[in-house]
């Protein structure tokens, strides 16, 4: 398809999309909000680099000066990881954001839906948005579910963050006919811990496979995308049990400083990079590095058909 007329895209990613080569998106809100600097930059100019390396063209996303970006240059990157002005985008924000002439760094629901304007089929990401612990009084289900049921984009992940309630993320992914695949395990990932606990719905082994259910899916007009879930590598990860005491101290000091809605991710993974002294933070440039590698191995799959 043609990118839509409002998004301006780079050259690189123009002609990978007129010759159907494989594009990877990438978000912008993990340089913007997840990530300290300069970590932030290094980090996304690695990712780019494993995604070339791999044999895909990487389509860093963001709105800059109001207009959706489809790649983005060194400046560019530098500006998302250092600037007060840049905003925090969901779906419901690009409108806002565009009018008004303002930065945005995309999350996950944005990344998704400018891509899919843009041609993209793939988009990797570090974690998942889903169903906050304790949304049965909150009511805070992030907008990447919705956007999952409704846009045809292949989101790979290394699962939902671990400071979410992962079963009920499961169940409403179920309800939104959303197709879940781990990738090489039959555990549902937790983020920064190879498992959850929790048995994943679906299992892919091969970049072939994963690919093969992206247009198994979308050929019979079934709307939306998939989750495909990566584990973190075994020696990168911190055991869900190490965790659990980190991620109720975070969320505790979250409860009583009153942080909700888009700030309470921004603010918990911050924190935890506080509690743990660093070492959350190197697992998740680490996932995000085995993402990146995946996901060009499946966009490469798809676009080879």
């Amino acid at each position: 398809m043609t990118p839509h007329p409002s998004l301006t895209v780079t050259d690189e990613v123009a002609q990978a999309l007129r010759d159907s080569r494989p594009v990877v998106a990438l978000e912008s809100t993990i340089i913007s909000h997840g990530m300290p600097y300069p970590q932030n930059v290094a980090m996304a100019v690695e990712v780019e680099a494993i995604i070339r390396e791999e044999g895909a063209v990487p389509a860093t996303i963001a709105i800059l000066d109001g207009r959706p970006r489809i790649g983005l240059g060194s400046d560019d990157l530098e500006l998302l990881a250092t600037s007060d002005a840049v905003s925090k985008v969901s779906v419901r924000d690009i409108p806002t954001v565009v009018a008004a002439g303002g930065h945005g760094a995309t999350t996950v629901a944005a990344t998704m839906r400018l891509a899919a304007l843009a041609g993209i089929r793939v988009f990797v990401t570090g974690g998942l948005g889903g169903v906050h612990r304790g949304a049965e009084r909150t009511f805070d289900v992030s907008a990447d579910l919705t956007e999952l049921s409704l846009t045809d984009v292949a989101v790979v992940s290394a699962g939902v963050k671990s400071i979410l309630d992962i079963g009920l993320t499961l169940e409403t992914l179920e309800t939104l006919s959303v197709p879940v695949l781990a990738y090489g395990t039959d555990d549902f990932p937790a983020f920064f811990s190879r498992q959850s606990g929790h048995r994943a719905p679906a299992r892919a082994d091969a970049p072939e496979q994963v690919a093969a259910v992206m247009a198994a899916k979308w050929d019979l007009g079934i709307a939306g995308g998939l989750a495909v879930v990566n584990p973190i590598p075994e020696a990168d990860e911190i055991p869900a049990g190490e965790m659990d005491a980190t991620i109720e101290q975070a969320l505790a000091d979250l409860d009583r400083l009153g942080i909700h809605g888009k700030d309470a991710t921004p603010y918990l993974l911050g924190r935890i990079v506080e509690l743990t002294g660093g070492t959350s933070l190197v697992a998740n440039i680490a996932l995000v590095k085995n993402n990146a590698r995946l996901g060009a191995r499946i966009a490469k799959a798809y676009a080879a058909g």
